[in-house]
């Protein structure tokens, strides 16, 4: 547990030295995403039943800056730490992998956490009811900041170079994230793109983590859960098993 909370540390005060870019800057963006698509559709659009479009944005916003942030805390952090060298001073002591798997991600979802409740207290104010279940909330939120910080390390792992992993997230995050219902109802798209949508894992975190606020959703909360859950599962399992592969190598 000393390594694990050595490491931990070290991430959570990684990313806390920079609040202003990695935790202001973030929740900025979400509301001006909230300020342009309610000024701009708000009056005219109702993506769920009795639920105000300018309300109905809000959730998707803070998910996806959950998301993204997760993400990035993970994989910038490994990325920086290999391009510069001073990933040998983690792996030089007897620090086991679930250890270090542990505190890079758990520190990564609490800066995905820390941006989403910024997110909800700046955009509150548009009209966001009280939770309708604080439940849902939680568990969507844990298990879509693990998904993401899971994800982004094993970019991290994978990839050489910056270009890497910028390419990693231009072509994978942000198209999962921004084509996963976050400005829109997927029952509001055609058969075929909504067939595909179902295909989407964060489709099931917003979805999910929405219900927690309204009640309603595209779909079943608990069909939401199986999936996000089981997803988790799956890629923990996998990115143990290459760190594991490259623990033996150092051995």
């Amino acid at each position: 547990m000393t390594g694990f909370y050595t490491l931990f540390k070290k991430e959570i005060l990684r990313f806390w030295k920079v609040g202003f870019q990695t935790l202001a800057a973030p929740m900025i963006t979400a509301l001006l995403y909230q300020l342009i698509f309610s000024h701009a559709v708000g009056k005219s659009v109702e993506a769920l039943p009795d639920v105000p479009y300018n309300a109905f944005l809000i959730p998707g916003l803070a998910m996806m800056s959950m998301t993204q942030n997760a993400f990035a805390n993970t994989s910038s952090s490994l990325i920086q730490s290999r391009i510069t060298g001073n990933l040998v001073f983690i792996l030089l002591p007897p620090l086991s992998v679930s250890a270090f798997f542990s505190a890079y991600v758990a520190a990564a979802v609490v800066r995905g956490l820390l941006v989403g409740a910024g997110v909800l207290a700046a955009t509150a104010w548009f009209g966001l009811p009280l939770p309708h279940n604080v439940l849902w909330i939680a568990a969507f939120a844990l298990l879509g900041c693990t998904i993401m910080a899971t994800l982004g390390l094993l970019a991290g792992i994978v990839a050489e170079k910056f270009d890497q992993l910028a390419a990693f997230q231009n072509f994978l995050i942000m198209p999962l994230t921004f084509l996963s219902g976050v400005f829109y109802s997927i029952n509001s798209l055609p058969e075929f793109w909504r067939g595909l949508s179902h295909l989407n894992p964060v489709f099931y975190m917003i979805d999910g983590f929405r219900y927690g606020f309204f009640g309603v959703s595209d779909t079943s909360p608990w069909l939401s859960l199986t999936v996000a859950g089981g997803f988790t599962v799956v890629l923990i399992t996998g990115v143990l098993a290459v760190l594991k592969s490259g623990w033996k190598l150092r051995t």
